[in-house]
């Protein structure tokens, strides 16, 4: 296990996040939540006025955030410059934000190779959307979650405060074309990877069948 990486990929709402926490807990592993490191990257930029949806912009002050992931399944941590943005990264104006973000190849080079060099200590459970395919691609465990386009607004509805399932539908449909249409590592399931359709399972469920999966391949 001290190698292991699994990569879990999937849109929003698929339960990727609490599912590879279990799954990294129950084996001892560590854990990286690389859609956090966008969000930093994306809160940085809104936090020095910097247009997110000026490309050139952003490229241009994408190497300067110091951004560091803490790995820890039960109290996962992300810092910028020293301060811990945990709960600012996940306020609307980020989460409205950081597809435009994350679609510029500058901040997804700069960020893939903050990744791999945390996976590349091993014993790791990494989620996101392209670990499978670009972060991960040799990682011997591929899962991509996917839930009806109910479940997973439903679950993000009972995350957040003042929202709406409705709301939460019309956000996701957004933000799914725009990672799935995006010419740099578009959200799509990586070759080799076993799709987990989490729409009827709960936690539990989904936790053992990943486990089961890691039995069979690692």
């Amino acid at each position: 296990m001290s190698a292991l990486v699994i990569a879990v990929d999937g849109p929003s709402g698929s339960g990727k996040s609490s599912a590879s926490r279990g799954v990294a807990r129950e084996l001892g592993l560590r854990y990286l939540d690389t859609g956090a490191m966008y969000r930093a990257m994306t809160w940085w930029m809104l936090h020095h006025g910097v247009d997110v949806h000026d490309s050139q912009a952003v490229a241009a002050r994408a190497a300067d955030p110091g951004i560091v992931s803490g790995t820890d399944p039960d109290g996962p941590t992300i810092h910028v410059d020293g301060a811990d943005v945990s709960g600012p990264i996940r306020e609307q104006e980020v989460t409205g934000a950081v597809s435009a973000v994350s679609a510029v190849p500058e901040v997804r080079r700069r960020l893939v190779a903050l990744q791999q060099e945390i996976i590349g200590e091993g014993g790791i459970v990494v989620e996101g959307r392209d670990i499978g395919s670009v972060v991960a691609p040799d990682a011997p465990v591929k899962v991509y979650l996917t839930a009806s386009a109910e479940a997973r607004a439903l679950r993000r509805t009972a995350e957040l405060a003042g929202t709406t399932v409705e709301a939460q539908q019309a956000a996701m449909r957004r933000r799914d074309t725009l990672d799935s249409t995006r010419k740099t590592d578009p959200l799509s399931m990586a070759a080799g990877a076993v799709e987990l359709d989490t729409t009827a399972l709960d936690l539990d469920e989904v936790i053992a069948s990943v486990l089961r999966l890691v039995k069979e391949r690692a």
